[in-house]
Parts: C-alpha cells; structure tokens; sequence
C-alpha cells in the first residue's frame, strides 16, 4: 500500500486529506527527516515563499519520490512554476476527498494533474509551439474510431469536456468514456501527453 505524506507549514492534517487516505502521515516542513521514505508526497505551499525552492527543498529529505503540490490560492503562473520545479500534480490544498485520490491515481500511473485552466494554457502552447504532423504520420488515428479521433482532436486543442460534448452534440458522460479508452488505445496517461502523442513529442 503506497504511503501518502502530506507536508504542510504548520503540521496541519486537513480532514479531507484524512478522509482520502485514511493512513496518512503528515509533518510539518520544519520537521521534515532524512528518514522519511514515503511513497507519495503532497506538499502544502508556504505563502510568500518561490515553489521551487520549497520543492528542491523537500527532495533533499524524500528523493525522487511523486510531489504533488497544494496551493491555498491556485493559480496557472504558480502552478507552471511547481511543474518546472518537477512536481507530477498541482492542486487545490481543498480539494474534496474524492478528487485527492483520483490525482493520485493519475499521478502513480506516470500522469500530471492539471488543473483545467493551466491544462487549456499549456495545450494552447502545445497548438503554437509543435507543427501538425503530415497525414502520414498521424497512426496513432489508425487506433480510434471516427468519434474518438474527434473527441481526441478536441481535448489535445485544449477543450473541456462539457466543450466537447457541446461541440459534437453528445453528453459529458459520454465525453469522458471516450476519453477514457482514448487514453487506454493510445497508451497515455492524460490530456497533455494525449496533446503531445498526436503531435508526435514527448515528455519525460
């Protein structure tokens, strides 16, 4: 079972972070040791101080273990600020109990979390930076059925699934089953790396 270790300024355990894995540890950021060897970190931001250095900070004592990074007051600068410093999620420090574990669940299986205005910013970046690839070289649509290519081709522009679902005159459920075994037929993890699949980039 994969120990979650929640750091936050003050040593403070929310008890929705408790409610979402109920063997969580949590410590303070100056209490932070050596010792601690956990298998999934979720750090509570310090107010007023950079994110990556709180980040490298806390890789001294966890190593190259998952971070995923709480934010009282999230916003996209500072959440492209965690993820340049390596951190695999970015969140919401009130996130339901509900939502906390389906980031961990993307994040332990190589996914990012990203919240859904910082995930449309990057996958508008991913529009302006990477050419569309030659007909030739889209295989990756050999794999999806004409409704899942078009499902695949809105989500990778950055589109929500109630835009989707709006767009192609379908229901969100739907939206998101497509979206699901899109994922599984083209052996990614989430929305940005479906971006970068079909423009035939990679990230690490």
């Amino acid at each position: 079972m994969t120990q979650h270790l929640f750091i936050s300024p003050n040593g403070e355990m929310l008890p929705r972070w408790q409610h979402a894995f109920a063997m969580a540890n949590v410590v303070s950021t100056d209490d932070v040791s050596p010792l601690v060897k956990p298998g999934f970190v979720w750090l509570r931001l310090h107010a007023g101080m950079p994110v990556g250095d709180q980040i490298q900070r806390m890789r001294l004592y966890v190593g190259e273990v998952a971070i995923v990074v709480l934010s009282d007051t999230p916003n996209d600068d500072e959440g492209m600020e965690a993820f340049s410093a390596s951190a695999r999620g970015y969140c919401n420090s009130h996130a339901s109990a509900e939502v906390l574990r389906q980031v961990a669940t993307v994040v332990s299986q190589g996914g990012l979390w990203v919240g859904e205005s910082l995930m449309t910013r990057l996958l508008i970046g991913v529009q302006r930076l990477a050419p569309r690839p030659t007909p030739v070289a889209q295989v990756w649509q050999e794999k999806l059925t004409e409704r899942e290519h078009e499902v695949a081709l809105a989500v990778s522009q950055g589109a929500s699934n109630k835009e989707v679902a709006r767009q192609l005159g379908i229901t969100e459920r739907t939206v998101k089953a497509h979206v699901g075994v899109i994922f599984t037929k083209l052996a990614v993890q989430d929305r940005l790396h479906l971006a970068l699949r079909i423009r035939e980039l990679h990230i690490t």
